[in-house]
């Protein structure tokens, strides 16, 4: 390194914010980082994916949490999504919801030590570069694999009037305001607690239809809440009545949220169909409009969320439900430009029926990419298939899609003030660089780019955990910049002369 390189490091680090004016010539910047978003759903109901089976010792727990967190970091990505509220129940310490049996072995029961599992996954997640989001279950009370009796605290048996039986299932009723109060508390919660990166729900909203053993639906039991509807002068559209219930949580999830936490992002993973009069040509199938009551499309065009990711559970060459013309429906209706990643079925590896191989979830990734894009991405259902490496789908996305790195695209239309760069100290001795939180508001990470050769390279640190950066003595240029909680990037700056 030249003299007049190592006392411009010297003199940034007494002097953190030295502004580009006062600089040296150093040239072009760096180039824009990749940007891509790289998830996978981590399910925790029926134990799909953690933990392995309920009431392990809670050092398994977490020996198992922390391989699934280096699986995610070492094959490229980029976010996990953690079930956080599979049936009205907590995978976290909570006032509100009882412990989770698929957790502990029994609703109510807690670990076998004290220990807050959220905590751990959002630190183990953001000290590898992860972003975690919280996945929440807004109406369902039991799910079919439950065993245990539920706790006193749970829903259930504290506000019975707002459970319904449907099937083999417990559900709180939509149009129930307690019901939706309850949701809105328990995210609320979560938001104060952990800081988490995003609050995600799935596509339960009125259930899937349960059928009786001649085929035929079975009504869902909302005539109490119907009846109340009507003696007080409402419309006789019980669809479209319905269909208010749930619209009325999603926005104010979506406001409510970003009151709490401006950067935190909301998303949504609905059924992959659109509703029937919205569907291209050749597309045909189940209508979570008509059947779940999920106006999706209209979320979209007021912008109640800052993610959708539809689950695209289908294979490119089936033509009713084609991977690609669903996809460009989405894209088609997405008219206030929110991020759009669609979920692919990657635990379809290996399955007995409908089974895909690496080859179709591949060619699904590739399919999410557009040339140029920096709002590019999509999840994984769900983590156990790249865990295990099915069909050798964990090495195969190393190898190929994820072999760059990248970073999640930014939100910009959350309010959340400009990023600065971090501040660093330089160890001239090791030519390392120390970062640390700067002024402005808080970093997710810190990005070093390097020139050398011509070429450019970029590596990125977690903050405030990040590891000292090696500054290559070869390097001909050298700009640090700040990822803010939204994703947005500083104005790089420059550490090197040329």
């Amino acid at each position: 390194m030249t003299s007049t390189r190592r006392r411009w490091l010297q003199a940034a680090a007494v002097v953190p914010w030295l502004t580009a004016c006062t600089l040296p010539r150093h040239g072009e910047p760096p180039p824009p980082l990749p940007r891509e978003f790289r998830a996978a759903w981590v399910a925790t109901v029926a134990n799909i994916d953690w933990p392995s089976r309920p009431g392990l010792p809670a050092a398994q727990q977490r020996a198992e949490m922390q391989a699934l967190l280096d699986r995610a970091q070492a094959i490229g990505l980029n976010a996990l999504v953690l079930q956080v509220r599979p049936a009205a129940d907590a995978l976290y310490p909570s006032a509100l919801e009882p412990w989770s049996e698929y957790l502990t072995g029994a609703s109510g029961q807690p670990p076998d030590e004290a220990w807050d599992p959220l905590a751990e996954w959002v630190d183990g997640a953001h000290r590898r570069g992860l972003e975690l989001h919280a996945w929440f279950n807004p109406y369902r009370a039991r799910h079919p694999s439950a065993r245990s009796e539920p706790a006193a605290t749970h829903v259930a048996v504290a506000d019975p009037a707002i459970v319904r039986p449907y099937g083999e299932w417990l559900w709180m009723d939509p149009a129930e305001p307690r019901a939706a109060q309850r949701m809105l508390d328990v995210v609320l919660d979560v938001l104060h607690r952990y800081d988490v990166d995003g609050v995600h729900i799935d596509d339960y909203f009125y259930p899937y239809p349960v059928h009786d053993a001649q085929g035929v639906a079975l009504p869902f039991p909302d005539d109490a809440a119907w009846q109340r509807h009507l003696d007080a002068g409402g419309a006789g559209d019980r669809a479209a009545w319905r269909r208010a219930q749930v619209d009325a949580l999603v926005e104010r999830l979506h406001r409510e949220v970003h009151a709490a936490r401006p950067w935190v992002r909301f998303g949504i993973s609905p059924f992959g169909l659109p509703r029937p009069d919205r569907r291209p040509p050749g597309i045909s199938g189940f209508s979570q409009y008509d059947q779940l009551h999920a106006d999706v499309e209209r979320w979209l065009a007021e912008g109640w969320l800052d993610y959708l990711a539809p689950q695209l559970y289908w294979p490119i060459a089936q033509a009713a439900q084609a991977f690609p013309v669903l996809q460009a429906a989405w894209r088609a209706g997405n008219v206030q430009g929110r991020h759009l990643w669609p979920g692919l079925f990657t635990s379809r590896l290996g399955a007995e029926r409908n089974a895909y191989d690496a080859d179709e979830v591949l060619a699904q990734v590739a399919l999410t990419r557009r040339d140029g894009a920096a709002d590019d991405g999509h999840l994984h259902f769900s983590m156990a298939a790249l865990l295990h490496n099915r069909d050798g789908i964990a090495e195969r996305l190393r190898a190929g899609p994820y072999a760059q790195p990248a970073l999640t695209p930014a939100t910009p239309w959350l309010a959340e003030p400009p990023p600065q760069p971090p501040a660093f100290t330089w160890h001239a001795r090791t030519r390392r660089l120390a970062l640390r939180q700067g002024e402005g508001p808080p970093l997710r990470q810190a990005v070093l780019w390097t020139r050398q050769g011509g070429r450019w390279q970029w590596q990125a640190q977690p903050l405030p955990q990040a590891q000292p950066l090696p500054l290559p003595d070869a390097a001909e240029a050298a700009w640090l910049l700040g990822i803010g909680r939204t994703g947005l990037e500083s104005q790089p700056r420059p550490l090197l002369a040329i």
